[in-house]
């Protein structure tokens, strides 16, 4: 399997580049992510010009448009570091990237809850977002970004990782075969996915799709995809896997003996009752997808949507 390229907070990698001179290595993703992921290290301290160790920075003034400024010094660093990353969206636009993992908390790179400090004290309000993570999620709204401390929640680290495939694989047909009827198989195989995230997007992008034309597919791809990121981004919860499950069930309504239902459904309901995790049900399923050849289900990526090592659905 060809690794997917994202892009990441290099000190997460172990490169030694924050600002005491020391890094911030991430096992679980350089030992575990690190089997299918390619990585694009980015450091806009450093690619932006300043020096290895340097002065500690902070976000200052308004959460909404704040200034980078060095704690001690009062240097305000705010257009070098903009104009640096107006130039390196660029480069990173030619770069294929199908994610990011920012550092949370960075004054740069942090996605919520940065720190943002008042020009005359007092207490600092945690409502900021880092200054080149800002400008990368306004660049790119579609391709999935996370902090790294965020993916040892495992709901989130699911989330994240399975819109990163969902966003390769979209790449991939974009470049593969950009026609109509590409669009709508696209969409065959990942409805049940989109569908245990938000229904309501689920119908939305079954709408879109069914729209497309020759004419109109640029325009109608740019409207599914923003559609489908956004839904993907909702959590997939019990209730809505346990939903899915159901409808998966039901084609198998001719083929399974009055033994196999039962426990097919005895497995469905201890995963709802959060006795199994969700691989339990799933393996069961793509058992019966073998064993009654199910052409339509063997081709839904909720079946199989990231490769079974990174472990993704074992949590109960």
């Amino acid at each position: 399997m060809k690794k997917i390229k994202i892009g990441i907070s290099s000190c997460l990698l172990g490169n030694k580049v924050r600002f005491d001179g020391q890094h911030k290595y991430d096992p679980f993703i350089v030992e575990t992510l690190g089997g299918f992921m390619d990585f694009t290290p980015v450091c806009p301290e450093v690619e932006c010009g300043l020096t290895v160790p340097r002065e500690a920075m902070r976000l200052t003034g308004d959460a909404a448009n704040p200034r980078l400024v060095t704690i001690k010094s009062g240097i305000d660093h705010t257009e070098k570091m903009q104009s640096w990353a107006k130039d390196k969206l660029k480069v990173l636009a030619q770069d294929d990237l199908c994610g990011f993992i920012f550092k949370s908390r960075s004054p740069s790179s942090g996605m919520e809850r940065v720190k943002v400090y008042h020009e005359k004290g007092g207490t600092p309000q945690k409502t900021g977002v880092g200054i080149f993570a800002r400008m990368f999620m306004e660049y790119f709204p579609e391709i999935p970004a996370e902090e790294e401390g965020r993916l040892y929640d495992p709901v989130l680290r699911e989330n994240f990782i399975e819109r990163i495939f969902v966003y390769h694989r979209w790449k991939e047909m974009l470049s593969n075969e950009n026609t109509v009827n590409r669009l709508i198989r696209f969409h065959t195989q990942h409805k049940l996915i989109i569908m245990a995230h938000s229904p309501i997007h689920y119908r939305e992008t079954g709408k879109i799709a069914a729209s497309a034309t020759k004419d109109n597919l640029k325009t109608v791809q740019m409207n599914y995809l923003k559609s489908m990121m956004t839904g993907l981004k909702m959590t997939a919860t019990v209730k809505k896997n346990f939903n899915v499950l159901q409808h998966i069930l039901g084609y198998f309504k001719k083929d399974l003996e009055n033994a196999e239902k039962s426990e097919m459904l005895e497995v469905m309901q201890n995963y709802k009752d959060g006795l199994i995790p969700l691989i339990v049900p799933v393996t069961l399923l793509n058992h019966y997808v073998l064993k009654f050849n199910q052409h339509y289900l063997r081709e839904q990526f909720y079946l199989h949507p990231h490769p079974i090592e990174l472990k993704l659905r074992n949590h109960a």
